[in-house]
């Protein structure tokens, strides 16, 4: 019998909207899920690239700075490609930016709903 636990799955959550992103934080993390958390793209892009393991992005689309939430996906795939990715966002567009296998919800979102997606998302076979 080994004495290791599992490593919690990860989850990286990007909002600029802070009340939002502290919701999601916390709702996460009461559900057990690792969490760590950027408000803008480019502080995104420094997590996907210090190497910590991460299962699940969870990013708005649009943000402030230079990168948006599609950009930010492709990164996390380049960097990590079994990742998965879901994406969220009030507006309605142009959803070719996608990577494959990913989500979009719309915002209003319930947290639970987005917590039951990772969990299931986590279950599956990996992404890709």
């Amino acid at each position: 019998m080994s004495d290791s636990v599992p490593r919690r799955a990860t989850v990286l959550v990007v909002e600029d909207e802070p009340g939002l992103r502290e919701l999601m934080v916390e709702e996460l993390v009461d559900a057990g899920f690792e969490v760590v958390d950027a408000e803008i793209g480019h502080a995104a892009i420094a997590i996907i690239d210090s190497g910590r393991p991460i299962d699940v992005l969870f990013t708005d689309i649009r943000l402030p700075g230079v990168h948006d939430g599609w950009q930010i996906a492709q990164h996390a795939r380049e960097v990590h490609p079994e990742i998965h990715v879901i994406y969220a966002s009030g507006y309605s567009g142009d959803l070719s930016a996608q990577v494959p296998n990913s989500l979009y919800v719309r915002k209003p979102y319930l947290p639970a709903a987005i917590i039951a997606e990772i969990t299931g998302r986590l279950d599956a076979p990996a992404a890709r």
